[in-house]
């Protein structure tokens, strides 16, 4: 592993006037806030910064508060702080589930929200240091390689999928994320945040990189709402979504007055299904109109040589997970 500096900034400006003195003197610089993510890549010498700025020291960033428009949740919360906060379970339950299913016990009690959220793909090309889209080259391996895990929707040039777990909460939750740099704040929509590799097939979302998710908003959940999380594993920990379905769904008896249904594990962001939502609305659940809304899950998708399997098992995920919320009083 590179030997780094490590700064502890004791709040924002600092930590951005840290940032900007290290790049005057030349070096290279990455912000970490668990690390548990960013410091397997240092290991790995996929990223070699000369400057770490740990933001851990920095206090407040990993509460969580009521607030007029919903709830305000910093963006160090550690995951296993965010699975169990009372609030989070009881209005929010598909983050509380996708949290609560990350990796191990160990890594969700260091693993940060900010951090998951923005964590880099775990395509095995780009993690052993082939030259990738991913890696500042030109060529996704996975086209013609080992592509069972990649993408079945959005890929092109680069097929990985997104392998954070709450995010596809987030946006199913209707989130908006704020984010901190230099030059001031700005907030954005989760559906504005996560990039398809088209726009820039070197990163997956809008961050800068002097910028920071520092809390992610959620809006007050209307009467009626109900959600849950639904992954599929190829093992039984240390793993990502091999197909993940996070639906929220506003009923009203057994009508669904409103539907978000968001996806994991199929695309390079987290894939938001807005005909299945338009199919579900309005709508008495039976389980027809389930399974009619898992094949709306699928439509479009373009699965690559050995990740076909995908299409049968997230039709099969939607549906049960759509049967699953009606059924809860």
């Amino acid at each position: 592993m590179k030997t780094f500096a490590n700064a502890n900034p004791r709040d924002l400006p600092q930590a951005f006037t840290m940032i900007k003195q290290a790049k005057a003197d030349g070096h290279s610089v990455a912000i970490a806030g668990g690390g548990s993510d960013l410091l397997g890549m240092v290991k790995e010498r996929i990223v070699t910064p000369d400057v770490l700025v740990n933001l851990k020291a920095i206090k407040g960033l990993d509460q969580v508060a009521q607030v007029n428009f919903g709830l305000n949740i910093g963006g160090l919360i550690t995951l296993d702080a965010l699975s169990r906060h009372p609030i989070v379970r009881s209005k929010y339950a598909v983050l509380s589930e996708a949290a609560n299913s990350v990796a191990t016990p160990q890594i969700r009690n260091v693993g940060t929200l900010a951090g998951n959220v923005c964590q880099r793909p775990w395509c095995w090309y780009y993690r052993n240091g082939f030259k990738c889209y991913k890696a500042g080259g030109n060529t996704c391996y996975s086209i013609n390689g080992e592509n069972q895990f990649h993408a079945i929707f959005g890929g092109g040039p680069s097929f990985i999928v997104h392998p954070s777990d709450t995010a596809p909460a987030l946006m199913a939750l209707d989130a908006k994320f704020r984010i901190v740099g230099p030059s001031g704040e700005r907030t954005v929509t989760a559906a504005d945040f996560f990039t398809l590799p088209q726009k820039d097939a070197a990163r997956e979302n809008v961050l800068a990189d002097d910028e920071v998710l520092v809390a992610v908003q959620l809006p007050v959940p209307k009467p009626g709402t109900r959600s849950t999380y639904h992954k599929v594993l190829d093992r039984e920990a240390w793993t990502h979504a091999v197909v993940s379905a996070e639906i929220v769904l506003e009923m009203d008896g057994e009508t669904c007055r409103s539907a978000r249904v968001v996806l994991g594990g199929v695309a390079p962001i987290p894939w938001r299904v807005p005909e299945a939502e338009k199919l579900l609305a309005g709508q008495r659940i039976t389980p027809e109109l389930a399974a009619k809304a898992g094949e709306v899950a699928i439509a479009g998708a373009k699965p690559l040589r050995k990740n076909a399997y995908k299409l049968p098992l997230t039709k099969t995920v939607v549906r049960r997970t759509v049967l699953e919320l009606a059924k809860l009083a």
